[in-house]
This record gives C-alpha cells, sequence and structure tokens, in this order.
C-alpha cells in the first residue's frame, strides 16, 4: 500500500513561528518530502498531496523520495514491500514526477540516512518520543509496539537533516511531527555548532479535503478511495457506490450536501462549477447521471498519466535508472554532509 506522507513527525507541542503559508516565489528553497509505498494511490493523494508536489517542483529544489524503510515501522505487508516500492515510484513518474527537476529516489539506497538516524538517537529525549501523537494513535489502533515504531520520528529527523532541508510540506494535523525534527537539530546545533538547516513547515492552505464514497474523509484505513488507475468499468462501479440522499428524479437536487459534486468540483474551474450546480438545481438529471460524469472526469483527468504508468511498466528498467540517478545525487549530498557531522561527534 502506499501511503503518501509529507517527511513529517508529530510532536506535542505547536510554535505558530515554524508554519509558513507558502513558500516565496522569488526565492529557490529545497524542499523535502516522503512517499511510504503502502497501497493504491487515490484520488484523495493527488489533490491532497500530489498535485502540491507538482507544483512545488516547479518553483523550488525539490526532494523527493520513496519511504520503504519506513514501511517496516508498521504494518505494511513486507511481502510485498519490493513491489510496492516499485509500483509507487511508477506512479509518481507517471502523474509527473520530472526526475529533470526533481531529485526522485528510494530511502534504502542512501545508507548514509541509518547512520545519522543512529547518531541523532543520543540527542533523542524519551520523553520526547513518547509525547509523540502518532505512536500513541498507531498503538491504539493495532498496531504492534515496537523500538521501529517508537523511534519512528528519529528516522525522519535524519531524512529531513541530512539533506539540509529548508521546507517540509505538512497537513495540519502533521506539524507536530516537523516540531520534534527541529527539535532535535536544535539540541545537537548548540552542542556542535551550526551543523544542520533547521526546517520549516510548508502548509498550503487551500488543500482541498476531498470526500471518500461515504461522505468521511478518502482514505485507505476507511476504506473508502477512488482509486486514480484504476480499470474503466472498475470506476464507474466505484463511483456509482458514491452515497446520496433519496431526492427522486424530477426534483432539484442539493448539490452543497452532496459527495458526487464536491468531488467533480476538484476537476472543474468555477465557471464550470456554477454550470453543474445548474444542472443539480434543474430536476432533469439524478444521481446517476453525475455519478457517470464524474467517473468521466477522472477518467479524461488521468489519461495521459495511464499511458505513461503503462510505458513505465513496460519498461522497469528506465525506472531503476531514474531511481539509481536520483540515488546517486542525494548520496553526494549525504556523504559530505556526514562528513560533517562524524567529525562533530568524534566517529573516525
Amino acid at each position: 500500500m502506499k501511503k503518501l506522507y509529507s517527511l513529517v513527525i508529530v510532536l506535542s507541542m505547536f510554535h505558530p513561528a515554524i508554519i509558513t503559508k507558502k513558500i516565496k516565489e522569488e526565492t529557490t528553497m529545497r524542499v523535502l518530502s516522503g512517499i511510504q509505498p503502502s497501497g493504491k494511490l487515490h484520488i484523495g493523494n493527488y489533490f491532497g498531496a500530489i498535485a502540491q508536489m507538482l507544483k512545488l517542483q516547479e518553483e523550488n529544489e525539490l526532494f523527493a523520495f520513496i519511504a520503504n524503510y519506513h514501511a517496516l515501522s508498521g504494518g505494511a505487508d513486507l511481502a510485498q514491500l519490493k513491489n510496492n516500492t516499485f509500483e509507487v515510484a511508477v506512479d509518481f513518474l507517471s502523474l509527473g514526477i520530472d526526475p529533470q527537476k526533481t531529485c526522485f529516489w528510494v530511502q534504502s539506497h542512501v545508507k548514509e540516512v541509518l547512520e545519522l538516524y543512529w547518531i541523532l538517537s543520543r540527542y533523542t529525549p524519551v520523553g520526547l518520543l513518547e509525547r509523540a501523537h502518532s505512536y500513541k494513535d498507531k498503538t491504539a489502533k493495532g498496531i504492534s509496539p515496537s523500538h521501529a515504531l517508537f523511534s519512528y520520528p528519529v528516522l525522519m529527523a535524519a531524512d529531513i537533516l541530512l539533506f539540509d532541508a529548508q521546507k517540509v510540506p505538512v497537513g495540519k494535523d502533521q506539524i507536530q511531527h516537523l516540531e520534534m525534527t527541529r527539535d532535535i537539530a536544535i539540541k545537537f546545533n548548540n552542542e556542535h555548532g551550526e551543523i544542520f538547516t533547521i526546517p520549516e513547515a510548508y502548509v498550503e492552505e487551500s488543500v482541498a479535503t476531498v470526500p471518500g464514497i461515504d461522505g468521511a474523509k478518502m482514505s485507505k484505513s476507511y476504506g473508502n478511495t477512488i482509486e486514480i488507475f484504476m480499470e474503466e468499468k472498475a470506476l464507474q462501479k466505484r463511483c456509482n457506490k458514491i452515497v446520496t440522499d433519496s431526492t427522486p428524479m424530477g426534483e432539484a437536487l442539493d448539490h452543497e450536501n452532496c459527495n458526487v459534486f464536491a468531488i467533480c468540483s476538484l476537476f472543474l474551474d468555477e465557471e464550470q462549477k456554477c454550470e453543474l450546480a445548474q444542472r443539480y438545481r434543474s430536476g432533469k438529471e439524478g444521481y446517476g447521471h453525475f455519478k457517470k460524469y464524474l467517473k468521466s472526469l477522472i477518467w479524461e483527468h488521468f489519461e495521459e498519466a495511464r499511458q505513461k504508468r503503462a510505458q513505465y511498466m513496460e519498461n522497469p528498467d528506465t525506472v531503476y535508472e531514474i531511481l539509481e540517478e536520483g540515488a546517486a545525487k542525494a548520496r553526494k549530498i549525504a556523504s559530505a554532509k556526514m562528513e560533517i557531522v562524524r567529525e562533530a561527534v568524534g566517529i573516525i
């Protein structure tokens, strides 16, 4: 399963000073984001994170990696991890991640991150980890408590600090994670000098919350997703399952509280939204018509991505070459940073 998360770790304290609503367009900054290979991508992933990443790669220096080490900390199907890692790479390349603009690699191909993870553990108080909401939430949901899960935030800190990331895209509910990275970096710098860049959060206020087929937030854990790369017939069946009210054909429909309308709106401009709202009010069409319309919007929007995906799946060597090129660039940066870190802490 491909679980999207921006490289953020959860912390209990909230410092408004680290929140940045937007990255200044006139300044190129290093932005870092991670993607867990933990499931098939759905349109909530796309509008909640991927579309933002595509914008960021045009305006900044984007570093994006597939966080397969992090997948070991949770309930990932390890038998499928290798295949899932490959497929998430294919999906992101198909959707527009450009290796000419973005450094894109697999986490396990840059071993320095594990060395830094261990060194940073010395600067991470146990109490800091104990306050992490993520650990509490995941164990409460049945994920077995382990050292990997407990120390997950330290590995995330290593991911961020190793590359001197200046901005990290986060959701409002994820700011605690980045707080922990900042605390660890500040503690290290206080002892050894200004070695790590202190990252700031990038919070995109306009990111949409995409409803699932049941009206709740679209999430794999809720089983209410619409996958991006579904077959056409399966996509229509999925759209048909979207929950609507029982207003009969011939009566005006309430578009403001309709899940179908909400999802359609993600693909439309303001004029098109107004036109669709008028169709709802006319009473001439029922929900079945609008579910077919939604399917057509999704199918057409991702047509080019489907074609690219088919090409990548037929040419896996191309994908591995892209990942290796990205890893080589990442390793060069990581190796230089670790020389400085080792010198600071006395590792020979």
